[in-house]
């Protein structure tokens, strides 16, 4: 099993696609680090020699992946909420930022709360 940026990369699978595991490499940019290091797209992780993995840990080392990514994105949020902005009340208040409905959608940001509203009619039982 491969180790790059921290993270155990699935042996079986395409290099392509084995790449996607480390968070902030998707699949376009797995294919133009591949690309760039003539490799093909689709060898298997466990049929890569030693050199060309180290040949990715160097191309992927100079990107912006990871822990570094997240505490990047973790600043980001941090600065809009001190900030006071808009955006960053909606991540305080768990709310969609960027613009969604609330009235009916979003329910897994809200928590799934799934309320019917009644006639506001007291029933059968309750009236006595």
């Amino acid at each position: 099993m491969a180790r790059i940026s921290g993270v155990n990369i699935p042996t079986n699978k395409r290099v392509e696609i084995s790449l996607t595991y480390i968070y902030g490499i998707g699949i376009t940019t797995s294919q133009k680090i591949l690309s760039s290091l003539n490799i093909s797209f689709d060898k298997r992780v466990k049929d890569l020699t030693e050199d060309e993995v180290n040949q990715l840990r160097k191309k992927i080392e100079v990107l912006r992946v990871e822990g570094e990514l997240r505490r990047d994105k973790a600043a980001n949020i941090k600065r809009l909420k001190e900030i006071k902005s808009f955006r960053g009340s909606r991540h305080t208040k768990g709310l969609p930022v960027r613009g969604q409905r609330t009235k009916t959608n979003s329910r897994t940001v809200r928590g799934n709360k799934r309320v019917t509203m009644g006639s506001g009619r007291a029933k059968a039982a309750q009236k006595t």
